[in-house]
């Protein structure tokens, strides 16, 4: 035999080594390791990483293999390797019926088992004994089987298998969402097994979606039936979600080394380097000891306090495990392979000497990796002492074989038998090197030739869907459909991919069939969806966001590609809408918004873009993979056919209105504005004001048309007063009934919202029926709904035909049949010609035709002439609901942000995990009662509130919870304060703006910007940024000259107010300052508890959450909002932050007992008036008047002068944080008067940053 090389030797030394301490562990029949010598259970997570050593080696043996025995050794180890993977994917492959429970219902119960038997590999304990959903471990065994694959091991056999494998792609592409328990199994770091999201699942289940990606799993021998397919945006939602929650763990783990797995090997699913550098140093900073690193803050496992005979904690001795948490050399490990891929060698070095000083040697000599160390009992009290510095034992299994795996890996690397591209074949650690800039290239293809003609006119030239063939233009959805046949299986009872989404990175692929091609157009594009698709701008605006979105987001060979289909229903009276030509010509010269685009032709592009085979769609199960599936068949001849065909859509009539004699009109004006609930006069925001409001300011109401037109009616409108009540009469109950319709604000205002909705009730059950000529003594109430339909069909006026169908609604329900009706009475003269649109149904005897059905015409009507505010009342009372509404709710939830609907303080409802559509319309749908339209415009804003948070996350930064009434009620009154207008005028302009304003304005006011509103044609608001706070007052819109007191605030300089609106933004937004929430918990530590609006945060909340943590910020974050109003709650946030100072300084060791903010505030506001009087400042003309009588029966109503919420000042709302008349100034002389234990003389350092 001839003499081996050094290197042949040393690999013979590592060889034995595996041998001993890993591979004599293996089970010969089903290949998995034991967890220990006395527990033969095989969890996946541990049974992967003990083999990655093994795999690491064969591979060095490959490169040296010049004999035929180091050829042999290398076969022998793959072949170690391939049977524990295949062991693995029998055990799986038994609870194939979990795999597609699991699609439907992502329940833990059904979730794959995270451990099995290594002597046959079948399940242990019960699907509700062990918290089993651990989506890193299985995204972890597909992220290895990829890369082995990769290297050229064989792993899986059959097509079946194949099918299983994509069954468990679809098992963890929703990971982004589904709470679990994570890498330690433990979910919540109380262990009493409640699943959280835990980003280092969601990182592994990233990486393993885009090392699947288009793999084929028989490698080089295999065809394309054993490819998989993923869609790229469900893993980039994982790296969404990811990014906006590193460095945190979860909501109870702050931090986790777990993490490390995800920025580092095996998983590189972090593309930012930035990200990964912060998330490294926030481990090593505060986890980081002598032997190891800890896995998270107050992890009781195995130290010395913990009670061994239960599982779980209790909350409050979650404090006592600080600092005496177990320490574990496995993370080392993971350091030691994150720098050698970083080639960092220095680093390398550091670990790999400090790893040696800490492993612990066997008899015969080998370095053994032990699984944690923990401070010995009699030490524990030095160790809180000082932390660090008491020499601690080893606790647990050693050697530990996934701490021992990555070593060997690590050692390999360091004596250059591996290079970092062989344990990492399909480059992931690439992923966080900068790439060059995306091309998005757009393809605008005209509906017909009419529309082609038109465009050409504006010097655009574009083919029509028949001159692409032969490729073929087809809607998302057909997409959609086809991906459900992806991964089915009828031996294994799979049933392909449950998901109807495609996202814009799946749409802007070419896909090939056979000898077919087709191009998707885009999600969003699909117009039968909802009605902000019948808004021109805001497609427009939604087209750019998603340009955007592909220059960041794509990562795939070739060019994105996005196609337009440009219909007939985009346009407007017959002419293309001027915002999409402006849009095509910006296309046209190559960039748009910062991105570069490409406009052209598809077959210009066929070279350049992504192109995916589609040939799942096979039907390999029968024996024919060369023929399409016939249900596909079926599926694709049929949709050809009607994709793009034209619907006859509905014969509409001109909106003009034209003058008819009437015999006699009913009034039902202003029901649908019955229904509002927005609230914006009454000062104290949210609340509804403790005094009966009676006297409103009728400036700005433009008396209702029809009784303009009717001079010689004798009712006058304001012949009662609301405090005389409805008397006997019908007469006066009409003028009740006018006077409610011209401002729905009832009389009765103090009474809760409840009350007056159940009044509403009440109101609608009497005839509401006001006859305008001399017949008002006479009951119509059998007659009535004649009437009605009567003049139904005889208005023009859409708003007229709403307010008409929503009493018929009120009275007849949606489903009363209206054929038939209104004919009796009808004018001979008034030639109504038979076939209006509106009463087009009426008129066929015999059908049914439900007020729905015209509701449902009255809907498309609205949203052709784009009368916003009906369309989205009609669509209330029809129910429609926003089609991505479920999946906007989760977008915002998976980013930890959590959701509120309703108003404060009485019907705000919080949503804190994703809900199913129907559930989430109900719970929309209880919180605003009546108010259709505000239930809709709460659908539309959380629908722009995720777009947002995709585009631009960091408008969200320091805010936990978006209150989306609190955001509709800001809106108002911002708008009220831009028009110079009241309330109720303000609230109609907000239901009435566009969906492309709504979302302009929604996006002003998050980012806080200025703006001002100009009016465009057809009275629709436009939004516009101001570069200056002071804007001309010509942009704005005059409603009626704003007369007496309201004059005189408008010529004041615009100054003024500005901070008490900064003050509503931020309250009704949420925002806190930096790092709030863990500065108040270190007040908390130094006081009994602090007292907020009657909600107590105790002490003891120290005792179970750490100041980072996310549990704790929700905790403080519910306290406050129970504040009504936005602007007194940043008042109490300002007053927490001078406590923080307080505490930060160290002036004193305690705070005393519990602490009521509000006491801090009020004490503020008394010394402000002080000050005032004493300058005689601006508050002297309200709250800080020389005491007389009138204003002491003012203050026992309730209601200052000056209108300032919750008894505090207006004046001290809008003065600025600093300054010698700053609010901060009077909070630190309020905390100084108030706390005890603040010494009262003396001299103190006192400075105010």
């Amino acid at each position: 035999m001839r003499s081996r090389s050094n290197s042949g030797v040393r690999l013979d030394y590592y060889q034995r080594i595996v041998h001993r301490l890993i591979l004599a562990h293996q089970e010969p029949v089903t290949g998995l390791f034991p967890a220990s010598n006395v527990n033969s259970h095989a969890w996946i997570r541990d049974n992967v990483y003990c083999i990655l050593a093994v795999w690491g080696l064969s591979m060095a043996y490959k490169k040296i293999a010049d004999q035929d025995e180091d050829r042999a050794k290398c076969y022998e180890l793959e072949q170690s390797c391939v049977k524990l993977m295949r062991g693995l994917l029998m055990a799986m492959m038994n609870q194939k019926d979990k795999v597609e429970k699991f699609k439907m219902t992502q329940s833990p119960y059904d979730s794959l088992h995270a451990k099995y038997s290594s002597k046959n590999g079948l399940p242990v304990v019960g699907d509700n004994e062990w918290g089993h959903l651990q989506i890193d471990a299985v995204s972890l065994y597909l992220l290895i089987l990829a890369q082995m694959t990769a290297s050229g091991l064989q792993i899986v056999f059959s097509l079946d298998e194949v099918s299983f494998i994509q069954n468990l792609v679809f098992y963890i592409e929703s990971a982004y969402s589904i709470p679990d328990y994570g890498i330690w199994e433990r979910g919540d770091k109380t262990n009493h097994g409640e699943p959280e999201l835990n980003a280092s699942s969601i990182g592994m289940a990233k990486a393993a979606l885009e090392a699947m990606n288009e793999l084929d799993l028989f490698g080089a021998r295999g065809g394309p039936a054993s490819v998989i397919h993923v869609l790229a945006d469900e893993a980039h939602k994982c790296q969404a979600v990811l990014q906006s929650m590193l460095p945190r763990e979860s909501n109870s783990k702050e931090l986790d080394s777990g993490l490390l797995c995800v920025i580092g090997f095996p998983a590189f699913a972090v593309d930012d380097a930035q990200l990964i550098h912060n998330t490294k140093d926030a481990i090593l900073s505060r986890l980081q000891g002598k032997y190891g690193c800890k896995r998270f803050l107050r992890d009781g496992y195995r130290t010395p306090k913990e009670d061994p005979s239960r599982l779980y904690y209790e909350r409050w001795e979650l404090r006592m495990f600080e600092n005496i948490e177990c320490e574990w050399p496995l993370f080392y490990c993971y350091l030691i392979l994150f720098h050698a891929f970083q080639s960092d060698k220095r680093a390398v070095e550091e670990y790999a000497s400090r790893l040696e000083k800490i492993m612990v040697r066997s008899e015969d000599g080998i370095l053994l990796v032990p699984e944690s160390y923990a401070v010995p009992q009699d030490l524990v009290g030095f160790e809180y002492q000082k932390p660090g510095s008491q020499v601690r034992e080893v606790v647990g299994r050693c050697p530990f074989l996934w701490g021992q795996s990555l070593f060997i890996l690590g050692r390999l690397l360091q004596e250059g038998f591996l290079a970092v591209g062989e344990l990492d074949p399909l480059n992931r650690r690439l992923g966080a090197q900068k790439k060059p800039d995306v091309v998005v290239q757009v393809v605008i293809i005209a509906e017909d030739n009419e529309i082609r003609d038109k465009l050409a006119e504006h010097d655009l030239h574009v083919q029509t869907i028949a001159e692409v063939a032969p490729i073929e233009v087809q809607p998302a959805r057909v997409l959609s459909h086809l991906y459900t046949y992806l991964g089915r299986n009828r031996k294994l009872g799979l049933s392909g991919r449950k998901s109807r989404d495609v996202g814009i990175l799946s749409t802007s692929k070419l896909y090939s069939l056979k000898d077919r091609i087709f191009a998707f157009t885009p999600q969003f594009a699909d117009l039968s969806r909802f009605y902000i698709a019948s808004d021109n701008e805001l497609m427009i605006d939604i087209l750019k966001g998603e340009i955007n979105f592909l220059k960041s987001a794509w990562d795939l060979l070739g060019r994105p590609l996005v196609t337009l289909v440009l219909k007939r229903i985009h346009l407007d009276q017959d002419k293309i809408p001027l915002a999409m030509i402006q849009t095509m010509r910006k296309l046209k010269s190559g960039y748009i918004n910062g991105t570069r685009v490409m406009l052209g032709s598809l077959k210009d592009f066929l070279n350049t873009s992504a192109i995916t085979d589609l040939s799942f769609l096979g039907s390999t199960e029968d024996g024919y993979p060369d023929r399409l599936h016939p249900d596909v068949q079926t599926y694709l001849d049929e949709h050809l056919l009607r994709s793009f065909s034209n619907r006859s859509t509905m014969n509409l009539r001109g909106g003009q209105l034209r003058p008819r004699t009437l015999r006699r009109r009913m009034s039902c004006k202003g029901a649908i504005k019955k229904t509002r609930s927005i609230n914006v006069d009454s000062d104290n925001l949210g609340m509804e004001g403790p005094s009966p409001l009676t006297e409103r300011r009728l400036s700005s109401i433009v008396p209702p048309p029809w009784l303009q037109a009717n001079k010689q009616s004798h009712v006058s409108v304001f012949a009662t007063t609301p405090e005389e009540g409805p008397t006997s009469s019908p007469l006066s109950l009409g003028n009740e009934l006018i006077r409610e319709n011209i401002y729905p604000v009832d009389p009765h205002h103090s009474r809760s919202a409840i009350d007056r909705r159940s009044e509403f009730v009440r109101q609608q059950e009497m005839p509401k029926i006001l006859i305008q000529r001399h017949r008002a003594e006479t009951n119509f109430a059998d007659t009535e709904v004649e009437e009605l339909i009567a003049m139904l069909r005889e208005t023009e006026n859409l708003e007229e035909q709403g307010d008409i169908l929503q009493y018929l609604v009120d009275t007849q329900g949606l489903d009363f049949n209206t054929a038939g009706l209104g004919f009796k009475n009808k004018p001979e003269d008034s030639g109504t010609p038979t076939s209006n649109a509106s009463n087009a149904g009426m008129l066929e005897e015999g059908r049914v035709v439900t007020v729905r059905d015209l509701l449902k015409g009255l809907y498309e009507k609205a949203c052709q002439q784009k009368l916003w505010g009906l369309v989205r009342h009609t669509a209330g009372m029809l129910g429609k609901r926003v089609e991505d509404l479920a999946k906007a709710v989760t977008d915002l939830l998976v980013r930890q942000k959590q959701v509120t609907v309703g108003m404060p303080p009485n019907n705000e409802h919080t949503i804190t995990a994703p809900l199913p559509e129907v559930e989430l319309r109900q719970l929309i749908h209880d919180a605003y009662g009546d108010d259709e339209s505000t239930a809709m415009l709460t659908q539309e804003l959380m629908v722009y509130l995720a777009m947002f948070i995709r585009t631009e996350p960091q408008l969200f930064h320091e805010m936990l919870r978006l209150r989306v009434g609190l955001i509709i009620q800001v809106m108002a009154k911002e708008l009220s304060r831009t028009l110079n207008c009241d309330g109720e005028a303000a609230s109609e302009h907000l239901l009435n703006l566009s969906p492309f304003e709504m979302k302009n304005l929604l996006y002003h006011i998050l980012s806080g910007k200025e703006f001002a509103v100009s009016s465009v044609a057809r009275g629709n608001l436009s939004i516009v940024s101001c570069k200056s706070s002071r804007v001309s007052k010509k942009s704005q819109i005059g409603l009626g000259d704003p007369e007496g007191e309201d004059a005189l605030i408008a010529t004041i300089d615009d100054r003024q107010g500005q901070w008490l609106r900064r003050r509503r933004l931020d309250g009704a937004l949420n925002r806190v300052p930096r790092d709030f929430y863990s500065r108040v918990w270190t007040v908390l530590e130094k006081c009994q508890g602090l007292a907020i609006e009657g909600r107590v945060l105790q002490q003891s909340l120290t005792q179970e959450m750490t100041p980072g943590e996310l549990k704790f910020a929700l905790e403080v974050e519910t306290a406050l909002n129970q504040i009504p109003q936005p602007e007194y709650r940043q008042l109490v946030v300002e007053a927490l932050m001078v406590l923080t100072l307080v505490t930060e300084h160290n002036m004193v060791p305690t705070l005393g007992g519990i602490i009521y903010v509000e006491h801090l505030v009020h004490k503020a506001n008394q010394l402000f008036l002080e000050d005032q009087r004493k300058v005689q400042g601006d508050a002297t003309l309200c709250c800080a008047k020389i005491k007389d009588g009138k204003e002491q029966q003012q203050a026992a109503s309730g209601m200052l002068l000056c209108g300032g919420a919750a008894y505090i000042c207006q004046h001290l709302y809008d003065s600025a944080p600093s300054g010698s008349y700053g609010t901060m100034t009077y909070m630190s002389r309020a905390v100084a008067l108030v706390l005890d234990c603040v010494p009262k003389h003396g001299e103190m350092e006192c400075a105010i940053s």
